[in-house]
């Protein structure tokens, strides 16, 4: 087999790639460098030196942040967050992409528009409401949505669906409609057609959604720093406040945690890298 020789626009494409990935993995190895080495000798001889390795700082870490209670405490807003968000959306989505009416476009740009509102801009009123809704004491323990787990959960679905719509509904008008007419005919219903027919088929797209959900909302520190007053129910990422001290910030304690929080992201990602590849680039070649 003869072998293309490299041209010079190709070697200054891969050279840029190179870069780029260096650059953008420079934090994430500087934070694992930081997370091995002791405070006292990064003090001594600062952090632009090799030496002082240990895993105390792991150990220090999650004992002093409690990150196993706030491990769950993620858990508990992640995932049914990411499941509602997910079947939402792709109900909407599944309206919009099936059915040819006059407001199609209209309830698309609705759903999208939701992502352009800044967050910020949002968190008085949204405070107020959220302090003024009553749950019962099963659900909260403050009585309100202020300061509960379903809080955050549906904040997150508020900001989350439109997105996730724009993605599932330009994929779900890619399928054959030659698809829903055979279900027509066998004399499926609606419901059949959007669960038995659609959803199978996009398996990719909603296995590459839930991945970018999943790090979206479990990364999530605004909501959680604004809604939330209970130490014990605050999730991972905001309990780092917790290693922060008050007249110091011991920032190589600081890296540990932050590797350690970030390692189920990491894991959710590579286990679903398969399918979220394929869901990105699913009708690239159509045209």
């Amino acid at each position: 087999m003869s072998t293309r020789r490299p041209t010079p626009l190709r070697l200054l494409l891969h050279g840029f790639l190179i870069v780029v990935a260096l650059v953008w993995l420079f934090p994430i190895a500087w934070a694992v460098l930081t997370s091995l080495r002791s405070y006292e000798y990064t003090a001594a001889n600062g952090y632009v030196s090799f030496g002082g390795w240990t895993f105390d700082n792991y150990v220090t870490a999650w004992r002093t942040a409690e990150f196993g209670q706030h491990f769950l405490n993620s858990v508990y807003i992640t995932v049914p967050a990411v499941l509602l968000t997910l079947f939402l959306a792709s109900c909407v989505a599944f309206v919009i992409a099936r059915f040819s009416w006059k407001l199609n476009l209209v309830l698309l740009g609705i759903f999208t528009a939701a992502n352009l509102l800044p967050q910020q801009a949002l968190l008085i009123p949204l405070f107020r409401l959220f302090t003024e809704v009553p749950l019962p004491e099963f659900m909260s323990d403050s009585e309100l949505l202020y300061d509960s787990y379903w809080g955050l959960i549906l904040i997150n679905v508020a900001f989350q669906c439109g997105f996730c719509v724009f993605v599932l509904s330009n994929y779900m008008k890619a399928l054959p409609r030659d698809l829903y007419e055979a279900a027509m005919v066998d004399g499926a219903s609606i419901w059949r057609q959007y669960w038995q027919v659609t959803m199978p088929l996009c398996r990719p797209a909603l296995a590459a959604l839930a991945t970018l959900e999943v790090t979206w909302i479990y990364n999530e520190f605004f909501w959680a720093t604004v809604l939330m007053r209970t130490g014990d129910k605050f999730p991972v990422t905001s309990s780092l406040n917790n290693l922060r001290g008050e007249f110091f910030t011991d920032n190589n304690l600081v890296s540990a945690g932050s590797v350690l929080v970030a390692i189920p992201t990491l894991v959710i990602f590579f286990m679903l890298q398969r399918h979220f590849v394929r869901g990105l680039t699913l009708g690239a070649s159509k045209g």
